[in-house]
């Protein structure tokens, strides 16, 4: 039988943050999943090859901008250790964006 090489999860995005992304607010995507992954690297990853216009409206020191939200699945990730935490099969990340302008 095949060994499964890839992780599956589900990016989600909201409040303002699926504009930086195409428009698109729910993706699903597969991990290479023969390593660990943590939200940090999924992060870079996401950089590569799920880029932005407008970068700076969601990164900021190799983490999401203050103002953007971040639930694993419906959890916020205050508790669950942030950028350390390791990323399970099936996981929902959820970024909602904060910051609105006027």
């Amino acid at each position: 039988m095949k060994e499964e090489n890839t992780m599956k999860i589900v990016l989600e995005f909201s409040g303002g943050a699926e504009i930086l992304f195409d428009k698109v607010k729910q993706r699903e995507i597969e991990l290479d999943g023969a390593k660990t992954w943590k939200i940090k690297d999924l992060l870079k990853w996401m950089q590569v090859n799920f880029p932005t216009n407008r970068p700076e409206l969601f990164y900021a020191d190799d983490s999401v901008r203050p103002g953007i939200l971040v639930l694993v699945n419906n959890t916020d990730w205050d508790l669950l250790d942030k950028e350390e935490y390791v990323i399970e099969p099936k996981d929902t990340i959820l970024f909602i964006s904060t910051l609105h302008g006027g």
